[in-house]
């Protein structure tokens, strides 16, 4: 079975020697670059199964790249490491096509468990048709992760993509809270179920244009998307 291949970009030496050699130690093969701008022609040459990104790089920052990347791959799972801890910059990352974000320091066990989630994720979901799907006025489509009401074309983040899907494919029918969290987040912990609370209620929003679509709230269980 082939290893898996992991593009990791980080502009500090120390740190990267210490990450590549730890991911290289659990059997990974690691490719490593310090220079954002040279970050692209690496990626199209090596075809990585995950990229980990440092967001501050010279040259070119890891949001630029994740948008670039974002414009050739829409599946390649992509990891930010940062630094910085405002709420506006863990947007902005998975704005721009980030799948997840990971705070310094961290510990290599949570990367790996990371890591290890969305390859999870990209495995069972690698071989599915990319359905575009009709909801009320709205046309999802999760592979693009886009939502179109007829007018206006919202990019949706990974998480909320995956979420959405996960609603609509199981419309009409409870999905349960601690499915979604432990499939999409990789755990149910208290700070993860909040995050999901806020997610929920940005779908809702997002939704809001057609009256018929509903994603009802059970209490103490999960969620049930409706579409009349």
């Amino acid at each position: 079975m082939a290893k898996v291949k992991i593009l990791y970009i980080e502009d500090e030496p120390f740190l990267g020697k210490i990450v590549k050699e730890s991911l290289e130690s659990r059997g990974y093969t690691v490719l490593m670059e310090t220079d954002g701008s040279k970050v692209l022609e690496l990626y199209e040459n090596s075809k990585p199964d995950v990229c980990v990104l440092d967001v501050m790089l010279p040259n070119l920052d890891g949001f630029s790249i994740a948008e670039e990347i974002r414009r050739r791959d829409y599946q390649t799972p992509l990891i930010f490491l940062t630094a910085k801890t405002q709420t506006q910059d863990l947007v902005r990352g998975f704005e721009s096509g980030g799948n997840d974000y990971l705070r310094k320091p961290f510990s290599m066990e949570e990367l790996i468990v990371r890591i290890e989630n969305l390859l999870r994720m990209r495995t069972r979901h690698g071989n599915e048709k990319p359905d575009d799907y009709q909801l009320g006025i709205y046309r999802f489509q999760p592979v693009k992760q886009v939502l179109h009401d007829g007018v206006e074309e919202r990019k949706l983040s990974f998480r909320e993509s995956e979420l959405l899907k996960m609603l609509v494919r199981n419309r009409d029918q409870i999905v349960d809270r601690r499915e979604i969290l432990k499939l999409i987040w990789g755990d149910d912990n208290f700070f993860n179920s909040r995050n999901l609370d806020v997610y929920i209620n940005k779908i809702r929003g997002y939704l809001k244009k057609d009256s018929r679509l509903e994603i009802i709230t059970i209490k103490g269980i999960g969620y049930r998307f409706i579409s009349a």
